[in-house]
């Protein structure tokens, strides 16, 4: 998150953008049908976050939704997987871990002109800049461990007894991922960026050895989670639109990239009373039991599959698709983070 992000940039709603309307009337009718205890009339707004999924508050005289939905336009293939985001949720919810609860999924796409689901409003906080300053002193380092003790939670299931057995493709998750977001890079390329050439040829013939498989986030960071109004813990974990079967250490060291990305990278972590990176890992490696790697190559991949993402913004930006006004600077990320994947790469041995 970039350096001066306030809260109230992004939370919140705002009216819906005339390229993201909807037919509410259909939308309502569909609720009556679908959606347990529904009763109109319906409202619908627009939440300010989110650069994928296009996300609406749907209010009522009794409760308020949330809808997520495919966004406008051509799509790259496998993105914007609403249908995985609902059953990802659907899953967690019957074991008490903090997701909203999945109502409804549409995959008729007469109904709006895409696939849509409907979840439960989860009222709390949600806090965009990673450093807290909102917070007293003493909150702060409450407010992370239950961040990465949730975390460590998730990859403590087992996907079988979940449902979720061939949530993921079997093999190396890390081989898959590098695949991917090559094909994604390549998709929505608009400029030749050499850094990226060389990972794309580096990272695939150096993946680590997989060890264990769990449930993977895919975009797990502070701002996708909903706090408590009141306490430092986690209510809900929000975006489950890169949700896959893989192996933890994605998640766990994109976790740990938060201290050496803009919001914690240059702040005075012990004046904050914020964990140092150490101390987070720290934290992961008790509740599951696990050792910390080597992180560099882990570090080069993640920046690389997030410089394949910012990659996307930027296409949907030609394709006029992204759907919110903070794209554009998202998509300026993509060569400095193809740099810093590749030096990241080097310190892991590329050359």
């Amino acid at each position: 998150m970039a350096d001066g992000v306030k809260d109230e940039d992004f939370s919140g709603t705002r009216p819906i953008e005339e390229r993201h309307r909807i037919d509410e009337a259909s939308l309502a009718r569909w609720m009556a049908e679908h959606v347990e205890a529904y009763a109109g009339p319906l409202t619908v707004l627009q939440f300010k976050g989110g650069q994928s999924n296009p996300t609406y508050r749907l209010n009522t005289p009794t409760r308020s939704y949330v809808m997520r939905r495919k966004p406008f336009g051509q799509l790259l293939p496998s993105a914007h997987a609403v249908d995985r985001e609902f059953r990802a949720i659907s899953a967690l919810t019957k074991l008490g871990f903090p997701v909203p609860r999945a109502y409804a999924l549409c995959d008729d796409d007469s109904i709006l002109g895409s696939a849509f689901y409907i979840m439960s409003m989860e009222e709390g906080r949600v806090f965009w800049d990673p450093a807290l300053p909102s917070e007293p002193a003493e909150v702060r380092p409450k407010i992370f461990r239950s961040k990465i003790e949730t975390l460590a939670r998730l990859h403590m299931y087992d996907p079988e007894k979940l449902g979720l057995g061939d949530f993921g493709k079997p093999g190396n998750y890390f081989a898959r991922q590098v695949d991917r977001w090559t094909k994604q890079y390549r998709a929505s390329e608009t400029q030749h960026i050499p850094e990226l050439e060389k990972l794309i040829e580096w990272l695939p013939g150096t993946v680590p050895e997989q060890k264990r498989v769990s449930i993977v986030h895919g975009d797990y960071r502070l701002d996708n989670m909903i706090f408590h109004p009141t306490e430092p813990r986690v209510l809900a974990v929000l975006d489950w639109e890169l949700s896959t079967l893989g192996d933890p250490m994605a998640d766990f060291t994109y976790l740990l990239m938060q201290w050496s990305m803009p919001g914690l990278q240059c702040v005075d972590l012990k004046t904050l009373n914020i964990p140092s990176m150490k101390e987070a890992a720290q934290i992961y490696c008790d509740y599951t039991g696990t050792a910390l790697p080597d992180l560099n190559w882990y570090f080069s991949y993640n920046l690389f599959r997030l410089a394949a993402i910012t990659q996307g913004i930027a296409g949907r930006i030609r394709e006029g698709t992204a759907a919110n006004a903070k794209a554009i600077e998202s998509a300026k990320r993509t060569v400095p983070l193809a740099r810093a994947s590749w030096a990241y790469a080097q310190k892991a041995g590329a050359v």
